[in-house]
């Protein structure tokens, strides 16, 4: 069997291993230029046209990225500066604070003092007038108990007049003595 009846008898075998038949190459090739060419037309454009915008879109997010990190930085340097006018202004109200703790505590010292100083002026008045309200209970009882013992030995001792010639003279005493 030579080459040319394999190929009546098999259209799956070519004429030669390594090439197809011509017909094939000549619709295959214009059917890739075409292809090729709609793909030029339309694909390449498509495919500049999204890598640009991909560029583009990648440049704002590092140009955003860029001023956020530019913001950033300015907030943490106000941050900064925050925290020193924080630390100095925590400085200065722990010493007003101090300053009126102080104020306080010596105000209250001298209330303290003048109130002690007060209560024993009042314990030192009550106390005198305890004891003269004691000595004058004192001399009233001394006075009525030397009455009552002054009648009972005048009575059982003197006579009337001389008893109480006594009597006038013991009143005037205790009268005398106020």
């Amino acid at each position: 069997m030579n080459h040319i009846s394999l190929l009546a008898v098999d259209p799956a075998q070519s004429r030669h291993w390594l090439f197809p038949e011509p017909a094939e190459i000549i619709y295959g090739g214009i059917a890739s230029l075409i292809i090729f060419a709609a793909l030029w037309k339309f694909a390449v454009p498509a495919f500049k046209k999204a890598l640009g915008a991909r560029t583009e879109r990648i440049q704002k997010e590092l140009d955003a990225s860029a001023n956020d990190l530019s913001k950033a930085q300015a907030d943490a340097t106000q941050i900064r500066q925050a925290l020193g006018d924080i630390e100095s202004e925590k400085a200065r109200l722990l010493a007003d604070a101090k300053a009126q703790a102080d104020a306080l505590l010596a105000d209250g010292r001298a209330r303290l003092t003048a109130e002690i100083a007060e209560l024993e002026a009042k314990a030192d008045a009550d106390i005198a007038a305890a004891a003269s309200r004691g000595s004058d209970e004192l001399r009233n009882e001394i006075g009525r108990l030397a009455g009552v013992a002054t009648d009972r030995v005048i009575a059982s001792v003197l006579d009337d007049s001389t008893q109480q010639a006594l009597v006038e003279n013991f009143i005037a005493k205790v009268g005398a003595s106020r």
